[in-house]
């Protein structure tokens, strides 16, 4: 465990306290998205309240849609602006983006839709045609 007055954690720690697991920190390592605070020579990952905050915004990019690519391309925005207003932006261009693919794949899978309860209704009718000429 981690010095208590020192305010560093562990990754267990770091991981209990943003409801993830340590594994996922040491994922979120190895893409950049985030940095132990120290290294000790015992190998141990030391983190502050800062990489906290840094691992609850990865998880609220996450929980509003952004892939793991996307928030890398907008968390430093969040940390780099103090209104946060420039990482948000380009949140809501990410969402929007997401939003107009949504409604493409929609009106496709609305449009196969169509065409399958046409396709259904054309072979039901010639499948009765069938049955009534063998009656």
């Amino acid at each position: 465990m981690a010095d208590p007055g020192s305010g560093e954690m562990r990754i267990g720690e770091l991981a209990a306290a943003a409801d993830v697991t340590p594994r996922t920190v040491r994922h979120y390592e190895q893409l950049g998205l985030l940095r132990p605070h120290e290294r000790a020579s015992s190998g141990y990952r030391y983190y502050t309240e800062e990489e906290l905050t840094r691992l609850r915004k990865i998880n609220q990019l996450k929980d509003v849609g952004l892939s793991l690519d996307e928030i890398t391309s907008v968390l430093h925005m969040y940390f780099d602006d103090p209104t946060g207003a420039q990482g948000k932006r380009k949140t809501l261009e990410i969402l929007y983006g997401h939003l107009n693919e949504t409604r493409r794949r929609r009106e496709g899978l609305e449009r196969f839709e169509r065409e399958l309860q046409d396709s259904i209704a054309r072979i039901e009718a010639r499948l009765a045609e069938i049955e009534a000429e063998a009656d």
